[in-house]
C-alpha cells in the first residue's frame, strides 16, 4: 500500500503560552485535492506553515510521502517534492514573467550555484518555462515585467512559480483571494489544470471554488479538524453548520 502524500500525526503548534494547532490528525492520499476550510482565526495558515516547514511543530509529526520532514527547513522540504503559495503575492517583481518561472525550474534541472552556465545557454530551462507560461496562460507576457501584470495575472503566475519545479504536492494558500467571479471562475480552471496528477492542498475561503475543486474537505476550528469528508458528507454535517458554514453551505 503506497503511503500517503501527506501524513499528520498529532501536531501540535504553541506560541508561547497559547496553543493554536491542537493535536491535528490529517492524511491526505496521492492525487487528492483537498481543501482546508474554517473560520478566520482557526489555524490553517500555522498549519500551512509547520507543514512547509517555515515554523517548527512543538510536537507532532509530518511525513511526506512516508518520509519524515518533521522540523526540515523551508528549501529541503521544496527538494523533496513539497511547494507552496501564499496568501500575498511572492514574485520578483522586477524579473520578466519568463525569468521569474526560469528561475523556479533551474534546481529541478540539475543546476545548482554555478558560475560558470550561462543562463541564455540553458536551453531546457527555457524550454520548461516556456511549457509552463502556456499552462499558465501567460505566453502572451513572456517579456512582460512580473510587477506590471494584473493582480490576478500575478496569481496564476505564482501558481506557475510554485508548480515550475515539479513538486509532486502542492499547497496554495488562499488562491482566489481578492478576485472577482470571472477572475475566480479563470483560476479555477488554471488550478485543476496543472495540478493534475499532483497531489493538491488549499486553504480557501471562498465555498464554490473549494466545492468546484476539493475531493475532499477538512475543517478546522480552533486548531483541530472537526470534520475531514468529501464536499457532499461535509455540507450536510450539522457540526460543520454550527461551527463554520451555517446556511451558506447550502447554496453550493
Amino acid at each position: 500500500m503506497n503511503a500517503p502524500a501527506l501524513n499528520l500525526t498529532d501536531l501540535r503548534k504553541s506560541f508561547g503560552k497559547t496553543e493554536i494547532i491542537r493535536g491535528v490528525n490529517l492524511s491526505i492520499p496521492v492525487g487528492e485535492r483537498h481543501a482546508i476550510i474554517g473560520p478566520n482565526g482557526a489555524g490553517k495558515s500555522t498549519l500551512f506553515n509547520l507543514i512547509s516547514g517555515r515554523f517548527p511543530p512543538t510536537s507532532g509529526r509530518i511525513e511526506l510521502d512516508g518520509e519524515d520532514i518533521t522540523g526540515d527547513k523551508p528549501f529541503e522540504i521544496n527538494r523533496k517534492g513539497l511547494s507552496r503559495s501564499f496568501q500575498i503575492t511572492n514574485i520578483f517583481p522586477r524579473l520578466s514573467v519568463f525569468e521569474n518561472i526560469r528561475c523556479s525550474v533551474l534546481f529541478s534541472l540539475g543546476y545548482k550555484y554555478s558560475f560558470w552556465h550561462r543562463l541564455a545557454g540553458l536551453t531546457d530551462a527555457a524550454d520548461r518555462a516556456q511549457d509552463i507560461l502556456e499552462r499558465i496562460g501567460l505566453s502572451s507576457r513572456h517579456d512582460t515585467q512580473a510587477g506590471m501584470l494584473t493582480y490576478a495575472e500575478q496569481r496564476a503566475l505564482e501558481i506557475g512559480i510554485t508548480i515550475a519545479g515539479g513538486a509532486r504536492v502542492v499547497l496554495l494558500d488562499e488562491p482566489t483571494a481578492g478576485m472577482s467571479r470571472s477572475e475566480t471562475d479563470r483560476a479555477v480552471e488554471l488550478i485543476r489544470r496543472v495540478t493534475e496528477g499532483r497531489t493538491l492542498v488549499m486553504v480557501e475561503h471562498d465555498m464554490s471554488v473549494v466545492f468546484n475543486l476539493a475531493d475532499r474537505i477538512s475543517v478546522v476550528v480552533y486548531g483541530e479538524v472537526i470534520a475531514s469528508d468529501t464536499p457532499e458528507n461535509i455540507r450536510n454535517n450539522q457540526a460543520v453548520q454550527e461551527a463554520y458554514l451555517g446556511t451558506a453551505v447550502a447554496d453550493h
